[in-house]
């Protein structure tokens, strides 16, 4: 472990870098502040997704009471306390284009250490060294969602889960019979590389229709150490499911999409009630949707499919003639901060002209603060810089990060009190510009 720069924390830590040495203690602290039914000696044995360049922890130094003073002193002992780790997303998509984003991932601190700041301090560092970086947003995945929001993280995107009966009547949809299906087990050296390319074509231009819309937050795994631990498959993460499975479908022998998924068998008086458990459901256009899901949907000794993460405008919304039965339930996805704003605001699109004066707070970087003219045009390009004009809106910047993502609208955190108008219209064009066409969404956790 080496020191980096020194940053406030309580009497008795401080902040170190971890490598690859620290795996053990990383996981060690990571099953303490996420409780794990898989024991650490079997978790030690497999790939982790982190960036270890990006991963720090908190050590605590105290006296060894158990140890025998040698010359007076009591020997201190180091354990780690706390970490927490991003990842580098060079082109994480926002509305019309990409920026670099920091994923943060992997906070914890152990619970003997609770209650002392150690948190607050993990996220300043995190604040300071994304935006050295010329990262100026972060995202993450919330573990509990009351604890981010008062950091300046809004949630920015949600995902559908649906449980949908075996033999659902999906609607039709020409071409979807022209598509051939291969059914096979998951396996990086030969499918890595498709679902790489289709993931991404996909969240480049969802539903095929070439408009030049993208999906906001559809990230992808850019890092070596996240693909390889994303195809890691070890059985004892399994919870008794099969391994990974996946089913391409293709026209013209071209791959037009993919679905990842794991079947679990379970034996009533009644017959078999197996359950299909989906990772990602990609496909390039409706077509290809259709065919995945009339795969999915008919598979032998199987009851239900469950997809775990899918955009709350995914295809098969619109396709289930019987909604109602697949059960929908909505869960937060992406939280975003905004670390820098002019940079932020400008870098993406916009789904209509906009001049407005927004008036951000932000007590956690200040340089945020203060009076910001952003004008844009539809779908074009974009300019923020400060200004000494009198705002049209105030809002805070968790409320700023909440809509950053186009799939939520300021109008509708107005209601809520979370923005205030200044001037008659501003809130309506602003909402207006800052939605985007498509809903935006991670297809997995990170």
């Amino acid at each position: 472990m080496t020191e980096p720069t020194h940053r406030p924390l309580p009497a008795g830590y401080r902040l170190t870098s971890l490598t690859e040495a620290d795996k053990r203690a990383v996981l060690e602290v990571d099953t303490w502040a996420f409780p794990s039914e898989v024991d650490l000696d079997e978790q030690v044995q497999h790939p982790l997704p982190l960036t270890w360049s990006r991963t720090f922890g908190v050590v605590s130094d105290h006296e060894d009471a158990d140890a025998v003073p040698f010359d007076g002193a009591v020997p201190t002992v180091s354990e780690l306390a706390a970490m927490h780790a991003s990842y580098p997303f060079a082109e994480f998509p926002v509305p019309g284009a990409t920026l670099p984003v920091s994923g943060l991932t992997w906070v914890g601190v152990h619970p003997q250490h609770r209650r002392r700041g150690i948190l607050s301090a993990m996220i300043d560092v995190h604040f300071e060294q994304a935006r050295a970086a010329g990262e100026p947003v972060s995202a993450l995945f919330a573990a509990e969602a009351a604890i981010y929001g008062r950091f300046g993280y809004g949630q920015a995107a949600q995902d559908l889960r649906l449980t949908i009966p075996r033999g659902a009547a999906l609607r039709d949809v020409p071409g979807a019979d022209e598509h051939t299906v291969r059914i096979e087990k998951a396996d990086r050296a030969r499918h890595g590389e498709l679902v790489d390319s289709l993931h991404r074509a996909a969240g480049a231009d969802p539903g095929g229709h070439g408009t030049g819309v993208n999906r906001p937050g559809w990230v992808t795994r850019e890092s070596p150490e996240l693909q390889e631990a994303w195809w890691s498959d070890p059985a004892a993460f399994r919870r008794g499911r099969e391994s990974q499975r996946i089913v391409v479908v293709e026209r013209d022998g071209e791959p037009r999409g993919y679905a990842t998924f794991r079947r679990k068998l379970s034996w009533e008086t009644t017959g078999p009630r197996g359950t299909v458990s989906t990772g990602e459901v990609v496909a390039l256009d409706a077509a290809a949707a259709r065919a995945l899901w009339g795969v999915l949907t008919d598979l032998d000794l199987t009851s239900e499919v469950e997809p775990f993460m899918i955009p709350v405008d995914d295809v098969v919304t619109h396709l289930l003639v019987n909604p109602r039965a697949a059960a929908g339930r909505v869960a937060d996805n992406l939280w975003v901060r905004v670390l820098d704003v002019p940079v932020a605001l400008a870098g993406r699109r916009y789904a209509g002209d906009v001049d407005v004066v927004l008036h951000v707070s932000d007590a956690r970087v200040p340089e945020n603060s203060g009076h910001w003219r952003l004008r844009a045009t539809a779908f074009g390009g974009a300019a923020c810089e400060r200004t000494e004009d009198p705002a049209d809106l105030s809002l805070d910047v968790r409320e700023l990060g909440s809509a950053f993502l186009g799939g939520v609208s300021l109008a509708s955190l107005a209601t809520a009190g979370l923005v205030s108008e200044h001037r008659p219209g501003a809130r309506a064009a602003a909402s207006a510009a800052f939605g985007w066409p498509v809903a935006p969404v991670s297809s997995w956790v990170f």
